[in-house]
């Protein structure tokens, strides 16, 4: 069976891309190399020790699409590509919805022309706004940024294309962080990073002073806020349960895809510190404007239907991630 990932040489659709070779896919991938490159797309064969079919391409170039779906029997698409920071769609919104949204619409109009109506999207937990946790399925969408929007509105149009006969599952992402066992390929964001993981490890690497923590008198466990970190693997393999489904389903499934248990930002240095042998200096900064105490998922749905649980731990999440580091040269220590 043959997958066509948009975005799969980046964070999450490389992680995937392997996880589908392992269980025996064949993968097409289609990225434009805007926050990767294509050394990852050796590292996932070097990883997998299978080949995999490369376009660099943009999801908004519909002939390239078409050349694509022409020259491949694709099965189904996993759909990564598209711009990912929410502080920079709040300054860039009209980048974020031609992108994400628009190029979107030009992906599923080729898979309707090839006869190729199964999708799995890459959503996020941000579509729920803030709400009360944890989140389930059945919670109302809020999105609150132009970034969130762009994903509430892409499975939106996913939702109505399944009332007209195609199947899909869109899977809701909540904090996705670590590295692949491999030590190979891992999250190395381009600029200032928007997550808390990979700015720890900038810290560790000296390339900031310390870290920035916003707020410590939130109701939780240290004063400090609270997410659900899944790792990137295990969120991979979602994806692998996600097109078992896909295949012996019909119309749409909506899932999240989260631990359910959750790490204040103290308690995650505090992992990484006892993992790394490394201080983290932080500082107290006030609340930023619109942050929560906690966002946790409520996982009953995606462990009952697709038959997923996440296996790693923080501690894992915080030594792959380091491994991944140590491996690519980009440790200053």
């Amino acid at each position: 069976m043959k997958i066509l990932i948009t975005g799969g040489s980046g964070y999450i659709g490389s992680h995937t891309c392997i996880e589908l070779l392992r269980t025996g896919y064949d993968v097409v991938i289609a990225d434009n190399l805007c926050n990767s490159n294509y050394d990852v797309v050796k590292k996932i064969i070097s990883i997998s020790g299978k080949n995999v079919t490369f376009y660099r391409t943009d999801i908004s170039n519909k002939e390239d699409l078409h050349e694509i779906f022409t020259r491949h029997s694709i099965d189904g698409v996993i759909h990564f590509a598209g711009y990912k920071s929410v502080v920079e769609s709040i300054s860039k919104p009209l980048e974020y919805y031609k992108n994400n949204v628009s190029g979107t619409i030009t992906l599923l109009e080729v898979m309707k022309e090839a006869g190729v109506k199964k999708i799995v999207f890459s959503s996020s937990a941000s579509v729920y706004g803030h709400q009360n946790t944890p989140l389930d399925e059945m919670k109302a969408k809020s999105p609150g940024s132009p970034y969130a929007l762009s994903k509430s509105i892409i499975e939106d149009i996913i939702c109505d294309l399944c009332n007209a006969g195609w199947d899909a599952c869109i899977l809701r992402y909540f904090n996705p962080a670590g590295a692949d066992e491999s030590g190979l390929i891992g999250e190395n964001p381009k600029g200032i990073p928007d997550n808390l993981m990979p700015y720890i490890i900038r810290v560790a690497l000296g390339e900031f002073p310390f870290l920035k923590v916003f707020g410590d008198d939130y109701d939780t466990v240290d004063g400090s806020g609270v997410r659900d970190y899944i790792h990137v693997s295990d969120l991979a393999k979602g994806h692998i349960k996600a097109l078992e489904r896909l295949f012996s389903n019909k119309g749409l499934g909506i899932f999240n895809l989260g631990t359910g248990k959750g790490y204040s930002v103290l308690e995650v240095i505090k992992s990484f510190e006892k993992n790394t042998g490394i201080d983290i200096p932080f500082k107290i900064f006030p609340r930023r404007a619109g942050d929560i105490a906690s966002c946790l998922s409520d996982t009953r749905k995606s462990s009952t239907i697709l038959g997923w649980k996440p296996e790693k731990s923080i501690d894992d999440i915080c030594l792959s991630g380091w491994k991944f580091v140590k491996n690519n040269c980009l440790s200053k220590l």
